[in-house]
């Protein structure tokens, strides 16, 4: 049976790309799973693009995830907007992230990762407590 340190340090490949044994650098636990995000600069001096793309891997602090569109550059900002869904009424969260890790892979994608920095826009928040009433 595998012990928590033999799992963090596994190597693992996708795409031609092996990632280092070397220690765990991450400061929280990530999650393989899959959430729908879009993703476009913050910068106006940038080319402007919009990526829709499902996460590979995210944690508390960041997610990482592969993609085609080439306008990605280490410490660029970007407006992220997760789980995004063409819904008007869906609630997602829009946050400023900053780009960390760019890896090219021999299928031809690119796996970015990148950490977010804070909360752009929050979700309404409902009180109906009797101290909230309008008189």
């Amino acid at each position: 049976m595998a012990t928590n340190q033999d799992v963090l340090m596994k190597k693992s490949s996708f795409g031609g790309v092996s990632h280092s044994s070397g220690p765990e650098r991450r400061g929280s636990r990530r999650c393989k799973i899959t959430q729908l995000m879009r993703i476009r600069p913050s910068d106006p001096e940038k080319e402007h693009f919009e990526d829709l793309r499902g996460t590979v891997s995210v944690s508390r602090s960041g997610v990482y995830f592969y993609t085609t569109e080439t306008g990605y550059e280490l410490g660029m900002r970007l407006f992220v907007t997760m789980p995004y869904s063409y819904n008007p009424s869906a609630m997602s969260r829009e946050y400023l992230a900053e780009v960390v890790r760019k890896d090219p892979m021999s299928n031809g994608m690119t796996g970015i990762g990148f950490k977010t920095l804070m909360e752009m826009s929050e979700q309404p928040s409902y009180s109906f407590g009797a101290g909230n009433q309008r008189k």
